[in-house]
């Protein structure tokens, strides 16, 4: 996993600490903004398994705490609904100024209301999607019923939420009154994804269908069928964030992969800017290869001489396997364990000198079968025999031209 963790200022000048999430194997080809729900924070579990969703397909990911939660500065009692507008407003402009900026938005309950608003004051956002979110922002009284009245008499009353108390001030109703999400959702004319259970009992699906009605053309729904409110089957929210990457990717702009062609088995190509991250046409296949980061790569795929070592291990099995079948031994699996180094040369004179090194790989072998002492031993000999163990004992020559 590739997190880091971000802070970046609101407009009050508060600091919001946030997580951002990136792609292990390559850089991000898109910024997305997680909006998290109501009293909620950015390390809810339904919240890290649609990040990792999204990031599994490419898509860098930014979740932080809105004002006044998690590890955020700020009084919650001090918030409104547009503050936490503003916050993703906020997060777009960090993204912009030191990453990319944001084209898709992901929002959860009430953080689904705030990204449709949001999303009509980041001109770089292509895509919403939002789960779970109530069609108006008004419907966040429903949850503090029992502190409408003192909240209306009193300016603020203390409500317990999921078993934590916060303190609500008539200031945070005010605000919610104001904002008419069906009118917003109408003139955002941005691809928009609807995500709802028909079984949540905290925001009903009529909410959905409101949102979805109010929305422009491109727009889906998506039923999550079976799901609670806040996802916490990670079966659901898992498969929540695999039909956003896929949905979103309609509607974002991603690169395409390099068409290497060659006439050779391997063509590898490398830009100035890309350090040590080299793309690859192995056969029929596309992959990277690269250099750890202490050696200054980003460790986006493996190094030139794992490769060596994978094509040893691999080769080794391979002999090994088709031997025994023809033999008709029962040999259930064997995994070949390979590194490479450099070793000194056991009867050198001049151990000491960096010269009198030589190239060396460990290699150990695990066989898992019914194979007697005489069977494994002729196996160890026959995994010698591997074809590819063979090229790195023989003399090899490379043959260069300029094309």
């Amino acid at each position: 996993m590739n997190l880091q963790k971000v802070t970046f200022q609101n407009k009050e000048g508060q600091t919001l600490v946030g997580r951002l999430e990136l792609p292990v194997d390559r850089h991000p080809h898109n910024y997305a903004i997680f909006a998290h729900c109501f009293t909620c924070n950015k390390n809810l579990s339904a919240v890290k398994n649609i990040g990792k969703a999204l990031t599994s397909k490419g898509f860098g990911v930014l979740r932080f705490d809105f004002t006044g939660l998690g590890e955020s500065e700020g009084d919650f009692a001090d918030t409104n609904f547009s503050g936490n507008v503003e916050d993703l407003v906020a997060a777009s402009d960090y993204l912009k100024d030191n990453f990319q900026a944001p084209t898709l938005l992901v929002g959860h309950s009430l953080g689904g209301s705030a990204v449709i608003f949001a999303a009509a004051e980041i001109n770089s956002v292509k895509a919403v999607a939002t789960i779970g979110a109530p069609s108006n922002p008004n419907h966040v009284k429903q949850l503090l019923k029992s502190g409408i009245e003192e909240i209306k008499t009193s300016g603020k009353a203390v409500v317990n939420l999921s078993g934590r108390d916060f303190t609500i001030k008539k200031q945070f109703l005010d605000d919610l009154e104001t904002k008419s999400l069906p009118e917003t959702a109408k003139n955002l004319r941005k691809a928009m994804l609807v995500m709802h259970s028909p079984q949540d009992g905290t925001v009903g699906i009529k909410n959905a269908e409101e949102i979805y009605l109010s929305a422009r053309h491109p727009k889906s729904f998506v039923s999550l069928d079976g799901a609670d409110h806040l996802l916490m089957n990670k079966k659901d929210s898992v498969y929540a964030g695999e039909v956003i990457a896929g949905w979103a990717q309609r509607y974002v702009d991603i690169p395409e992969e390099s068409n290497l062609k060659s006439q050779h088995q391997v063509v590898a190509s490398l830009d100035s800017e890309d350090a040590f991250t080299t793309a690859m046409k192995v056969g029929n296949h596309y992959m990277i290869a690269d250099e750890p980061t202490s050696f200054g790569g980003n460790d986006f795929g493996p190094s030139p001489y794992e490769y060596v070592s994978a094509g040893l291990s691999a080769c080794t099995a391979m002999t090994v396997q088709m031997y025994v079948k023809r033999k008709g031994w029962s040999l259930e699996n064997i995994e070949v364990h390979t590194s490479y180094g450099k070793s000194h040369a056991e009867d050198c004179e001049d151990c000491e000198l960096d010269s009198a090194k030589i190239d060396t790989f460990h290699r150990e072998i695990k066989l898992t079968g019914d194979l007697d002492e005489k069977q494994t031993a002729r196996i160890l000999q026959i995994a010698d025999k591997c074809p590819v163990h063979k090229t790195l004992h023989s003399e090899t020559q490379v043959i260069t031209k300029l094309v």
